[in-house]
């Protein structure tokens, strides 16, 4: 027997992160041998000093091991930390964490459990749980026939949709990412009956708003949108359709910085003669970070493109986050979620006042930030950050199950799969995780096709990217492997988010090469019908949304089960170049089989190279 593991419930009960004031109990099951003569809880709280907890014996198990027991009820949304002191005949030890959630005797208080808890209120929306989420690069998706208005001159337009996007500096030595194909909103909306065949119950669009660069992360004006892709009624009547086949809408807020050519900053004078760069005077100088007016502004990582806001500046909080603000104008378009660009550089207050103007128009209106790390614990700008205790987001982009999943189809170990799975699990709220947002790709990363058949990046440039394609050899293997990443990302715990194109073999390694245009007409139609697939499966079952994670298998191929006292599903997934036969408990050996070329007979599970296997098991105690 262990001595404790912190995602057993014989140790540790409940699991997970706890809401305020909910009793934790805690169990030791300690060698006789040792000699403890009392046993304690230390813990505390993120910011304080170490606290001791006396722990009663609570019996024997067996002849040679014993029971320490007790409670601890966390009194206020924080982080905890915790291991355990035991007074021994050969002295002070201490049980400290170690792989697994497992406990290690040590001599030193060093390696300690977290214990998140979060506020006893805090609820996130019900929409999403058990969903499909596609994002959409809007200038790559679709064009439509309808006529463009208002596109400035600067703007170059290609002729060809497909071709490769720019990606060398002009002539004075500059990217300028200010090429455009023409996708727009309408064309989305076109392309609505597509998205329901793919389950889709969410729509992530990268940003929208009026910008001068492709990729529309230098915002001009928050108010009106690109006129490239449409105006405020085309987005109006693609959420109402959207709407009608079940599907949401998400937007990308990027409230950290603005574009230096923009309304607000107005450098280049597009925009008359106002503008924080061209009058001190202006109603938006006060959003900027002058050292030395006009020159000597603060860029987002040094970007000069890219002047960072005072995100707390009463101004443009109010802009923002006030009544009628921008919040409430696209939400009175029937935008149902905003998905917070760089949420990790933004103020904790800045944070909980996008949460509460959102939740003042739609109590199940959706906070999602961009976090790349661990969001739980993550250190940023000299301090712990709050984002899921229950005041500011309502989940994060899933960047560690995306390096999980691919790092594991790359070559890499199962357990070490499953380990970082049951750490998100164990520190992130239940209510956050069924809203993860679990990408294998997005317009930030390669392509995930390209990146499992692929060379690896390893720091190369724009022209060697430029000259890439798979060889057919290659994109077999990579499609391959991309179908079981499905398979993960689709059964996680979480919400799967397909990047626009992966479902139909588009290439690339990093921007621009990741942005290209959707190939209709030239879909790899396999993929496009296993993800199709992956969808359906996604509605068939509930347990999707909120169902138990197991790990049962780990050792080359990964056999996990997500369930609940009604129903269950069996996931099974062998990257390896070998069979696989693994054992299954009884209760799994009986199902309806869902997807892929598995097959269980007489007690075993059957997994062919490159195979996975999904099983839905109904009505039993999973």
């Amino acid at each position: 027997m262990l001595m404790f593991c912190s995602r057993d419930s014989r140790y540790r009960s409940p699991f997970g992160a706890v809401a305020a004031h909910t009793p934790v109990h805690f169990r030791l099951c300690l060698p006789r041998s040792l000699g403890c003569r009392g046993a304690f809880l230390v813990r505390r709280a993120d910011s304080g000093l170490p606290q001791y907890d006396g722990m009663f014996w609570a019996g024997m198990e067996g002849d040679d091991r014993e029971w320490w027991e007790c409670h601890f009820a966390p009194d206020a949304a924080d982080l905890y930390w915790y291991a355990f002191a035991l007074e021994t005949d050969g002295g002070r030890r201490y049980l400290c964490r170690t792989r697994g959630g497992q406990a290690r005797l040590s001599d030193t208080l060093d390696e300690w459990w977290q214990l998140t808890c979060y506020e006893d209120t805090f609820a996130t929306p019900d929409w999403l749980a058990g969903g499909v989420m596609y994002q959409i690069f809007p200038d790559r998706f679709c064009k439509s026939e309808k006529k463009k208005a208002n596109v400035p001159s600067d703007r170059v337009l290609r002729d060809v949709w497909g071709e490769q996007p720019h990606w060398q500096p002009d002539a004075a030595g500059v990217v300028r990412n200010n090429d455009f194909f023409g996708g727009d909103l309408a064309g989305i909306t076109e392309k609505l009956g597509y998205l329901q065949r793919l389950g889709v119950t969410c729509l992530y669009l990268n940003p929208i708003f009026e910008s001068h660069s492709n990729h529309r992360y230098d915002t001009a004006d928050y108010s009106r949108i690109d006129p490239m892709l449409g105006t405020a009624d085309d987005l109006k009547t693609l959420t109402e359709e959207a709407k009608r086949r079940g599907i949401r809408v998400m937007l990308d807020g990027v409230f950290s910085h603005t574009g230096a050519d923009s309304i607000y900053f107005n450098k280049y004078g597009r925009y008359g003669e106002g503008g924080a760069f061209r009058d001190p005077a202006s109603p938006y100088a006060a959003w900027y970070h002058f050292s030395r007016w006009p020159d000597g502004y603060a860029g987002w990582w040094g970007f000069e493109t890219l002047p960072e806001v005072e995100e707390l500046n009463p101004a443009f909080l109010e802009y923002i986050t006030g009544d009628g603000g921008i919040l409430h104008q696209w939400m009175a378009c029937g935008v149902s979620a905003w998905r917070l660009d760089v949420a990790d550089e933004l103020p904790d207050g800045f944070l909980e006042a996008l949460r509460t103007s959102v939740k003042q128009v739609d109590p199940e209106g959706m906070m999602l930030g961009e976090v790349w790390e661990d969001a739980s614990n993550k250190h940023s700008y000299g301090h712990r950050r709050r984002y899921l205790l229950g005041r500011q987001l309502d989940s994060v982009m899933n960047y560690p199950f995306r390096g999980a999943i691919l790092d594991y189809l790359r070559g890499g170990r199962a357990d070490d799969f499953v380990e970082c799975v049951m750490t998100v699990l164990e520190n992130y709220p239940p209510q956050v995780v069924r809203l993860l947002m679990n990408s294998l790709g997005t317009h930030d990363t390669e392509r995930a096709i390209t990146l499992l058949g692929g060379e690896p990046l390893g720091g190369r440039g724009r022209r060697w990217q430029s000259e890439q394609r798979l060889s057919p050899e290659q994109y077999e293997r990579g499609k391959r492997l991309l179908m079981l990443g499905g398979v993960l990302q689709y059964a996680l715990p979480g919400v799967p988010c397909l990047y626009y194109g992966d479902e139909a073999g588009l290439q690339g390694y990093r921007d621009p090469f990741n942005r290209g245009c959707y190939p209709w007409g030239r879909e790899d139609a396999e993929l496009v019908a296993w993800f199709e697939r992956l969808g359906q499966c996604r509605r068939e079952c509930d347990v999707f949304a909120e169902g138990a994670f197991w790990p049962l298998y780990a050792d080359g191929a990964v056999v996990f089960t997500r369930g609940d006292e009604e129903s269950g599903v069996l996931c099974a997934v062998n990257p390896t170049n070998e069979a696989r036969a693994i054992p299954l408990p009884d209760a799994w050996c009986n199902g309806e089989k869902m997807l892929g070329s598995g097959t269980v007979s007489n007690g075993l599970l059957h997994l062919p190279p490159l195979s996975s296997y999904l099983q839905k098991t109904p009505a039993k105690k999973v």
